[in-house]
């Protein structure tokens, strides 16, 4: 199996994070390590204790004390599945006002590549800023792809696959 690195999984409050746990074990079987981030409604709708235990490294969703140890390791991509209206529109803007947001601000900073996977209501999707932003976000070079109606994860893990780091040093 190829060693891919570390992804950065942020998870929004969509219906699809239900069942983020099958994307994990998917993820893992395609050789990523996961660290799993969520907004702040999103994990009160997960199991993080098992998600935990499932990738290994806590489930963050607050903001660490200065000075407090860091809880994930650097990621090599990040990948916001789903990405959310509200979670696109704030981080074009650059709004950093959870630590979901603030993952994926510092990721485009560092040219890490970021994978976002919208799951957004069609009339949600026909607002003007929207689509601004979705452009936006591309010109930063975030690769979007929309999640399919039936969320199909292997269409996320496929996507993935083009970006192949091993642990540093490899």
């Amino acid at each position: 199996m190829t060693q891919r690195g570390l992804l950065a999984l942020v998870v929004c409050a969509a219906p699809p994070v239900l069942r983020i746990g099958e994307l994990i074990e998917l993820l893992q079987e395609d050789g990523w390590a996961v660290c799993l981030t969520a907004t702040p409604t999103a994990a009160t709708w997960i199991d993080r204790e098992a998600l935990a235990r499932q990738t290994g490294y806590p489930v963050r969703f607050e903001w660490r004390m200065p000075g407090d140890p860091e809880l994930h390791p650097s990621a090599t991509a990040v990948a916001v599945v789903p990405a959310t209206f509200n979670v696109i529109n704030k981080w074009a803007q650059g709004i950093n006002d959870s630590l979901a947001l603030g993952i994926i601000n510092e990721a485009l900073g560092a040219d890490v590549p970021v994978y976002a996977f919208p799951n957004v209501k069609p009339q949600l999707a026909a607002h003007p800023s929207y689509d601004r932003h979705l452009r936006l976000l591309w010109k930063a070079h975030v690769i979007t792809a929309p999640l399919s109606p039936d969320v199909d994860w292997r269409a996320v893990v496929s996507l993935l696959q083009g970006h192949t780091q091993g642990p540093p040093g490899s």
